[in-house]
This record gives structure tokens, C-alpha cells and sequence, in this order.
């Protein structure tokens, strides 16, 4: 809609790769580089990660572009999750092989014949293996061994892998694909654009489509696209997209970051078109099983009913040594007013003597029960914490 009110030939922000619209910024320039450097030896592997969107398989379709055929015969492969023999097959179906037995050695025979005939006749083969995150072990290790097809010397199968960021970390660290990350001959990791690398980028899709001038942009409007895509060139098409369409829309020759603004916020509510980060995949978490903790101590009785009843606070423990003090000062006041009653009074003496006998033995009885409960207390909040801090690491 919007071309035809522009005035513009074609599509300019189109999703699908395209050669046509291939725009060399500087991680794409030495992509480039990594891949031509690594074509030119013919063999082993060449990596090429990046985010989704990042310009991975338009870069690939301009390489493509720039291969004489008479030269190179070059087959692509966009993977899903697939294991060694499927793996095997694809390959095969896109060198437009037919495999009469649907069996792996069939496949491979028949792949080792292809690769012979096309030395034979002056052809190198390029095998472009697209979404290689997807694939298995098993799989990449079929990769490896299509890799020591030979002619005499000469390696008859170079492999260019295209995969997203958790890609290069597998092939990174996976001890099980030691053989085949010692193959890698290049690699390279697409980065998003630069902040100055989007109005060029805009610019260039635009004249490719006949764009002279009209719709013009305020210069807010690329620094703040470059705020909203991160630089990477799908999500850039995405949002200019929409935003060519409201200027249609709207009849205006000037887009300006209003008109930005109010597509972000179109897009934001948009749950076809969400305009967020890809987030590395995570792996299912297992049930949850039985948990192993340490078998508590034996809990009394008493504490076990004050426990189900209610959790002491600081503030309730608090106040039972309060109390308990408040207990003893009151019996040591008792004592001692006893004991100065006895020295004024000598015929109650001995009364007064087992009265502060008694009361001595009191004194003590609380005391211990006081020490018993404030241990009990003690305990019964050890005890809380220790759990609740499992519970935190178990939801954590």
C-alpha cells in the first residue's frame, strides 16, 4: 500500500532475506571477509552465529550471488531438529539426489558418488546448513564425516554453518565435538548494526526500490529506531514497515518520532508483531523430586504445639525476658524486705528464715523454667529459619 503512495517500485522492509537488499556494515564486511577467506582454502568448516534477524542468511544469499556455478555447486539445508540418518537424507534430497532405499549407507553412497563426478568435471561442492542450533549430536557428527570424503588428497565437501548465539557456545565447549570445532577454519559472530549504521541501512532498502526523497525523516527518528531494534536489521524492517504504512495512511511526506513513537506503542500491543529480545532457550526443568535435608532434632511436645500454634516474633520473645525479669526483681525485693523484717523482729527469726528459704528455692524453680523456655525459644527460631531458607532455595 504504502509503495504505491511513495511512489516506490517494490518492497522496500520486506521479513524474507533478499541479495538485493544486501547492506555491508561493518560486522557484515568482515563476516564477509571470514567467509571468503574461508572458501578459499575449500575444506573443514566455516561458522557463521548471530542473533535472529541479524542478516545471516541474506549475507549467505549475497555470497550465493557472487558464486560462479561452473565453479562451485553449492546446496542449503535449513535444519530442524533432525538426527544423523534424517540429517544425511535432507543432504542428500539437496543435491538432488534420489535415495531408492531410504537407508543411511544408500544415502551416503550416494552423496561420496555425487562429490567424485562433480571433482571429476572442475566443481567444488558447498554444503550451507542454516539453523544449525537445531540439529543433534549425532547429527553434527554426521556433518564431520561427510567432511573426510576425499579425492586423492583434495577434500571433496566444505560445510558453512549459519546458527544463532547458543550455537557457538555448544560448539565452544561440548567436549563431544572436539573433532569437528578442530575443522573450524573461520568463524565469525554477527553483531547488531551500529547506531550510525541505521540511516544508512534505511536509506539504502529504500533506494533500491526507487525511493528519491519523499517520505523525508527527522533525524530523531533513526536514533530513536536504533533505541527501539537494538540495531538488528529484521526488527528495523519490522518497525519501518509499520511506519512507512501510518504515513501512507496519514498522507504524509514527513515521517517525524511521533509517528515513531506511535507505532512502537501499535506494536507493543501487538502480540502477532512483538517487538522483543530473543531469550536463550531454556531446557524443560524436571519434575521435582523428593528433597534429602538432615532429620531435625527430637522436638518436645510443648514446643512442638507452640510451633504449629504461632511463630514467636522478636517482639514476643522480648517480652517473655521481660517478664521473666520483671518475676525475679519482684522476689528479690520480697527477699530482702523479709530479711531486713527479721533483723528488727528476732521472735519471727526462724519464720522468717524458711520463708526466704522458700522463697530462694522459688526463685531458682523460675529461673530454671525461665533458661528451659528461653532455650525452647531459641531452638524454635533456629529451627524456623533453617526452614524458611529451604523453602527460598527450593523455589530459587
Amino acid at each position: 500500500m504504502f509503495d504505491d503512495f511513495y511512489g516506490l517500485k517494490g518492497k522496500p522492509f520486506q521479513l524474507t532475506p533478499d541479495a538485493t537488499f544486501y547492506f555491508e556494515s561493518g560486522t557484515h564486511r568482515k563476516a564477509l571477509s571470514y567467509l571468503s577467506y574461508g572458501l578459499a582454502q575449500g575444506e573443514g568448516f566455516v561458522v557463521i552465529t548471530g542473533e535472529v534477524g541479524a542478516g545471516k542468511s541474506t549475507l549467505v544469499a549475497h555470497l550465493m550471488a557472487t558464486i560462479d556455478p561452473a565453479r562451485l555447486t553449492a546446496a542449503q539445508v535449513v535444519t530442524s531438529s533432525l538426527d544423523g540418518e534424517e540429517i544425511i537424507h535432507v543432504i542428500a534430497q539437496a543435491f538432488g539426489l534420489l535415495i531408492e532405499g531410504h537407508d543411511k549407507a544408500t544415502a551416503l553412497g550416494a552423496i561420496e558418488g555425487f562429490l567424485h563426478e562433480e571433482a571429476r568435471a572442475g566443481r567444488r561442492c558447498l554444503l550451507v546448513v542454516d539453523e544449525v542450533q537445531n540439529l543433534s549430536i549425532s547429527a553434527l557428527e554426521e556433518l564431520r564425516m561427510l567432511s573426510n570424503f576425499q579425492l586423492g588428497a583434495h577434500p571433496l565437501l566444505q560445510t558453512l554453518l549459519l546458527g544463532q548465539p547458543e550455537f557457538r557456545d555448544l560448539i565452544q565447549h561440548s567436549p563431544q565435538l572436539e573433532q569437528l570445532r578442530q575443522r573450524v577454519i573461520a568463524a565469525h559472530h554477527l553483531d547488531a548494526m551500529e547506531p550510525a549504521e541505521v540511516q544508512p541501512y534505511v536509506e539504502h532498502r529504500l533506494s533500491k526500490v526507487g525511493w528519491q526523497g519523499n517520505p523525508s525523516f527527522d533525524q530523531r527518528v533513526f536514533a530513536e529506531l536504533y533505541e527501539a531494534s537494538g540495531g538488528v536489521p529484521r526488527r528495523i524492517n519490522q518497525i519501518f514497515n509499520r511506519l512507512m504504512l501510518l504515513g501512507a495512511v496519514e498522507e504524509r511526506t514527513r515521517i517525524d518520532a511521533a509517528m515513531l513513537q506511535q507505532v512502537l506503542a501499535e506494536l507493543a500491543d501487538d502480540t502477532a508483531l512483538p517487538l522483543s529480545t530473543r531469550r536463550p532457550k531454556v531446557a524443560p526443568m524436571p519434575a521435582p523430586g523428593p528433597i534429602s535435608r538432615p532429620a531435625p532434632a527430637p522436638v518436645p511436645a510443648y514446643q512442638a504445639v507452640a510451633v504449629a500454634e504461632a511463630a514467636p516474633s522478636n517482639a514476643d520473645f522480648e517480652a517473655a525476658l521481660a517478664a521473666r525479669d520483671a518475676q525475679i526483681a519482684e522476689l528479690q525485693q520480697a527477699v530482702l524486705e523479709l530479711a531486713n523484717g527479721s533483723e528488727n523482729a528476732a521472735p519471727v527469726a526462724s519464720v522468717a528464715s524458711a520463708e526466704v528459704d522458700a522463697l530462694h528455692a522459688r526463685i531458682e524453680e523460675l529461673e530454671a523454667r525461665l533458661v528451659e523456655q528461653e532455650q525452647t525459644v531459641r531452638h524454635t527460631l533456629a529451627m524456623l529459619v533453617e526452614w524458611l531458607e529451604a523453602d527460598e532455595q527450593i523455589a530459587a
